[in-house]
């Protein structure tokens, strides 16, 4: 079998080179990576994207080179007058060019079938989104790892089923790819998605409306930044829907989620953070009743430019896989894990020290946690120091760890950047509506009573707890007494969010 006299040429040559080294290549390490389990998501993109790539350069290469080695040989009246292609088959030339052609391109277009269907899982695949491109998704990478949904691939609620979406979402990938090049990406990246998938499309595939459930009970465990460590407990009952799971959605939280209702509302930032205005309406009779907040009412030009959102899942559940815990929170899981040692004197008080001030990386962060813990109590309880090293070297690991999996100096991440809108705690999450603030025409308002999504079961010091029955609820008691019982009156996130900012 001949190959045509025109393929003698140095840029065909060099094409043929290309595409035999590529396809070596990708034989090569696509059995490392599949026999071996060796390389990771860099090693994928090796695979399926860069090395294809350049094996079609290749072979772009080598017709270029045939074609403009025809030219040169010809003569230039020869070549003006040179009639189109012609394809005998009876010729031994052509029959061999034509052979090779067949082959050649069965060969190309399985391997790019297989290829085109790999690259297509590969892009879709977690390790793609997580850990590509490193610094940038390292704390989208790591949250979604501790989440509920760590088995649930990204693209299941990026992206979603459909064709049209995963098209958007390459396109959209384009420029983020640009900016991760460039070092044109915000820090942190902001939030929310603007073209996220709507969550009746994602969110729903599995936790549809149909299915929630009646009310469940929430324990709730932390610590006191006192010399005990004290311990003062919670137990409520969340109200995420009615006291029986037959009446369906028409009382709790979920009823925002109810068929028969719908709820818009404005925000006056991207953010989402700020909610002047809200509009409700019963789909069964059409009425509408639209609720201003009086103390940050909008201007009526700005209202006119702003978009109106219709309520869905994430407006509430906003880091469903990405949560970013505040230290007293992720110190307190510490504490109940064992990863720190709740016997250590004021060890929750001396971690909150530690953690106080924002760290421009997460070296100096480590080195900084060690330094204050460790000084805290060779110079406070020394006896205690020298007896009880190793413990106390475990809590520095535990705190250093804790802040590991939820702060990200590179990015500039904390929980602070990424408010969670479930609860009132550190974010007004709730509160953005229900303040008591916002005021229908007619003089109703949408009610701050904690009641309307929980009850409280029983609270306080383990063994002293004030305890009532499921059918009953306490008056919240603040851990720590504040002057003229200010939390009454006070929004939770107006303490609470500046501990640590």
């Amino acid at each position: 079998m001949k190959l045509p006299r025109s393929y003698y040429n140095w840029t065909s040559f060099i094409g043929s080179l290309i595409v035999v080294i590529a396809l070596t290549l990708i034989v090569f390490l696509f059995i490392i990576s599949t026999i071996f389990d060796q390389g990771g998501s860099y090693l994928g993109l090796f695979i399926y994207m860069a090395l294809p790539a350049l094996m079609i350069v290749g072979l772009i290469l080598i017709p270029i080179g045939m074609l403009i080695n025809l030219r040169n040989n010809a003569t230039e009246e020869g070549y003006k007058k040179r009639k189109k292609p012609t394809i005998d088959l009876n010729d031994p030339r052509h029959q061999n060019a034509f052979v090779i052609f067949v082959i050649s391109s069965l060969v190309f277009l399985f391997l790019t079938s297989i290829g085109s269907y790999e690259a297509f899982h590969y892009t879709e695949s977690v390790a793609f989104c997580g850990t590509l491109c490193h610094k940038v998704m390292d704390p989208e990478y790591v949250t979604y790892q501790h989440s509920a949904h760590a088995n649930v691939a990204c693209v299941e609620c990026h992206v979603g089923a459909g064709a049209s979406w995963y098209v958007k979402s390459k396109v959209s990938g384009l420029y983020q790819v640009y900016s991760v090049l460039f070092d044109k990406y915000p820090r942190p990246i902001e939030t929310p998605v603007q073209d996220l998938r709507p969550a009746r499309e994602t969110c729903e595939k599995c936790h549809w409306p149909e299915k929630f459930y009646a009310r469940k009970l929430r324990v709730q465990k932390n610590f006191l930044a006192d010399e005990n460590n004290t311990e003062w407990d919670i137990v409520m009952q969340m109200k995420t829907g009615p006291l029986y799971s037959a009446l369906g959605l028409k009382e709790g939280s979920h009823w925002h989620i109810n068929k028969d209702v719908k709820i818009e509302y404005i925000s006056s930032d991207n953010s989402r953070e700020s909610i002047p205005w809200v509009r409700f309406t019963n789909l069964r009779t059409g009425e509408s009743t639209i609720y201003i907040d009086e103390e940050n009412p909008l201007d009526d030009s700005l209202m006119a430019t702003l978009p109106v959102r219709a309520m869905d899942c994430i407006d509430c559940h906003n880091r469903p896989s990405h949560a970013y815990k505040s230290p007293p929170d992720y110190i307190d899981n510490a504490l109940i894990s064992g990863s720190i040692s709740k016997d250590i004197p004021q060890i929750k008080y001396i971690a909150m020290d530690a953690l106080k001030d924002p760290f421009t990386n997460k070296d100096t962060a480590f080195m900084y946690i060690d330094s204050v813990v460790t000084t805290f109590y060779q110079s406070d309880y020394p006896e205690y120091y020298a007896e009880n090293q190793e413990k106390i070297a475990k809590a520095v690991a535990g705190i250093q760890e804790a802040y590991s999996l939820n702060a990200f100096p590179y990015m500039r991440v904390t929980y602070v950047d990424y408010p969670d809108h479930i609860g009132h705690l550190e974010t007004n999450g709730c509160f953005r509506c229900h303040s008591d603030l916002h005021v229908s025409e007619s003089g109703k308002t949408i009610s701050k009573d904690c009641n309307l999504c929980h009850t409280i079961i029983a609270q306080g010091i383990p063994g002293e707890m004030m305890v009532t029955n499921v059918f009953d609820t306490l008056e919240f008691q603040h851990p720590v007494q504040l002057r003229n019982d200010v939390w009454k009156v006070a929004f939770c996130s107006e303490c609470h969010k500046n501990l640590f900012q």
